[in-house]
C-alpha cells in the first residue's frame, strides 16, 4: 500500500470509474461573514516534515487560493475569519480478471447412447490490474466559534502515469463549486 498525496482518474484497465464529490456545512453559519483566511498544516507539525505528501502541498493550496480568492477571501497570516485545512489519501487497489476459456469437445450420439467429452485448450489466464484510488478533503473552520462549518471531498481512482497536479487542481475547482460563497463579479 503506497500513501502518497496523489489524486484521482482512470484506472489500469481503461475503465474509468465515476467521481464522487461530497460537502457538507453548517446550514445556521453565515458565509458572507468571511473575508480573510489562513492556512494550518494537517496533523502534527513536526511529524509534518517526514510526510510524503508533502510534495503536493503547495499544489493544494495553490488551486484553493484561486477559488477562495475568486469568491472574495483574502489570504492572511493576521486574525483570519477562517482556517483551512487539507487532508489527501492514497490506497493502492489491485483487481483481478480471467480471460473466458475455450475448450474442445467431442460427442457421438446414437439411438438410445450418447458419449462426449471436453477438454480446455486455451484461455484462463488470471491478470491483475493495479490503480490509485485517492480522495483530497478540505475542510473550513470559523476562527470565532471554532467549529467546522464547511467541507469538501472527493474521491477518484487514477494511474500513477496520470498528470497528479492537473487532477490535484480540477478536482480542487469542482469541490469549491460547493463552498456556500459564490465567485464575486469582478
Amino acid at each position: 500500500m503506497r500513501i502518497f498525496i496523489l489524486f484521482m482518474i482512470g484506472l489500469a484497465t481503461q475503465t474509468i470509474h465515476a467521481q464522487s464529490v461530497k460537502t457538507d456545512y453548517d446550514t445556521q453559519t453565515d458565509f458572507s461573514k468571511f473575508k480573510t483566511y489562513a492556512w494550518l498544516a494537517p496533523g502534527d507539525s513536526v511529524l509534518n516534515r517526514e510526510r510524503i505528501d508533502k510534495v503536493y502541498g503547495g499544489t493544494i493550496t495553490h488551486a484553493a487560493n484561486q477559488e477562495l480568492t475568486a469568491r472574495g477571501l483574502k489570504l492572511t497570516s493576521e486574525n483570519p475569519d477562517a482556517i483551512l485545512m487539507f487532508l489527501t489519501s492514497v490506497h493502492e487497489v489491485t483487481t483481478y480478471s480471467q480471460s473466458p476459456t475455450l475448450s474442445v469437445g467431442v460427442g457421438v450420439a446414437g439411438p438410445g447412447y450418447y458419449v462426449g467429452g471436453s477438454a480446455p485448450v486455451a484461455g484462463g489466464k488470471i491478470t491483475a490490474s493495479t490503480f490509485e484510488d485517492g480522495t483530497l478533503k478540505y475542510m473550513m473552520y470559523d476562527t470565532g466559534t471554532g467549529k467546522l462549518v464547511w467541507s469538501g471531498m472527493v474521491q477518484k481512482s487514477f494511474k500513477m502515469s496520470d498528470d497528479i497536479q492537473q487532477l490535484l487542481r480540477d478536482n480542487t475547482v469542482k469541490i469549491f463549486k460547493k463552498l456556500p460563497l459564490k465567485p464575486v463579479k469582478k
